[in-house]
């Protein structure tokens, strides 16, 4: 007989339940998260013949070792759980034990609504590695960023208005050289001139107009230890966000090398005009992965990517709703995509433009925009051929009535 499990996984420690093909319970479990403890895990789910275990992520450390022991795992979304609940108590409670036994259930009455993981390959799970740490590290930048600006707001306004990017590299020098009004007292169109020169500048403005940009900027009234405070809370902004920029810079080289020695790397790489969106090209690789398997159809990858709407039906009532449940990252890198193929694309300004014509707003156009191209895409991927606009029927017949 084929034995169930569900895991409710922890910090600390995890709650594994084992469930007969009836629904017996046959075993209920804390489990330390240590290595003694997931190997005892293993050890006994392989005793009590485990072929199926149910928990609520896709990913982990746990979800490594039951795969590696040969164990089908189960990922259920937290919103399914949550619904499943109802079915399983009256009295309103929730614990550990009881999440682990609806997941174990689930897995025994429910696989004709779930589906088992299938893992990607290493090279596209290091590209995820990668293309999220990058994220991360790009959402710390812009916290940082913003908390430098404020900084500069409060006692020096116009170090902030001299450079467009304050965390560019050539405002981060600046503001190390200059990080207060009393460093810059001295500063004149000759001295700031120089200091562009040493750093490479290539923007279009020039000293003059930089130093204007300073000096029109109003005044802050601090005083003294305020401003030498705020002084030092620059420099170690100035210094955080130096480390991160230079660490996102690597990230990104990183990135270009590793999408370009996977599989499906070209295919990807083809769908953007500019060499530089490599990072997006990457994000679509990691996020869709590399299993054909799992988006059998192109309607699985358009809900996955959140750019189809969510059918409400009542009565007479009939709505399209926008839809939450889906992959965040591939959705707003699809998003990516479809912003900017419209800008050179002419069957991609088209969608656009009669989506707007019909009274959509922007976010709206460019998800129906975003769920064409996921058709495209969806055929690319599993055909295992690049972006070709000749072969692309609807653009080239676009192309034919426009002469």
């Amino acid at each position: 007989m084929q034995h169930m499990a569900g895991i409710d996984l922890g910090n600390e420690e995890h709650r594994f339940v084992v469930v007969d093909g009836d629904g017996v319970q046959l075993e209920q479990r804390r489990i330390i998260h240590s290595e003694d403890g997931l190997q005892l895990l293993v050890r006994r789910l392989l005793g009590l013949a485990v072929v199926r275990v149910a928990l609520e992520r896709p990913n982990g450390l746990v979800v490594d070792r039951l795969l590696e022991a040969g164990i089908a795992v189960v990922p259920v979304h937290p919103n399914q759980l949550a619904a499943a609940r109802e079915r399983y108590r009256s009295g309103g409670g929730k614990s550990d034990g009881f999440d682990a036994y609806v997941l174990a259930e689930l897995a025994r009455t429910d696989m004709h609504r779930l589906r088992v993981l299938e893992p990607d390959g290493d090279e596209t799970r290091a590209l995820r590695a990668l293309t999220r740490a990058r994220e991360d590290l790009v959402g710390q930048r812009v916290a940082l960023a913003n908390q430098l600006r404020a900084q500069l707001e409060a006692f020096w306004p116009g170090a902030s208005r001299v450079f467009k990017e304050i965390d560019s590299p050539i405002a981060l020098a600046f503001l190390e050289r200059y990080p207060s009004p009393i460093d810059a007292r001295g500063l004149g169109e000759k001295r700031l001139a120089g200091f562009l020169a040493r750093h490479g500048y290539c923007g279009r403005k020039g000293a003059s107009e930089l130093l204007a940009r300073l000096r029109l900027a109003p005044e802050g009234r601090t005083g003294e230890l305020e401003a030498e405070a705020r002084r030092e809370i620059v420099l170690g902004l100035v210094a955080a966000l130096r480390a991160i920029v230079e660490q996102i810079k690597l990230l990104t080289s990183q990135i270009r090398g590793a999408i370009d020695a996977h599989p499906d790397g070209q295919i990807f790489r083809s769908l953007f005009r500019d060499p530089r969106s490599v990072v997006t090209a990457a994000e679509l690789v990691a996020e869709i992965g590399d299993r054909r398997e799992r988006y059998d159809t192109r309607a699985r990858l358009e809900a996955r990517a959140g750019h189809c709407p969510v059918a409400i039906e009542s009565g007479k009532k009939k709505v399209a709703s926008f839809r939450w449940a889906c992959n965040r990252r591939l959705r707003d890198a699809i998003a990516v995509l479809a912003d900017n193929s419209r800008k050179h694309n002419p069957w991609a300004q088209k969608i656009y433009a009669d989506a707007i014509a019909r009274g959509c707003n922007h976010p709206h156009a460019i998800r129906i925009l975003g769920r064409a191209w996921l058709r495209v895409i969806w055929r690319l991927w599993h055909d295992r051929t690049p972006y070709d606009p000749s072969r692309h029927g609807s653009l080239t017949r676009l192309l034919a009535v426009e002469g």
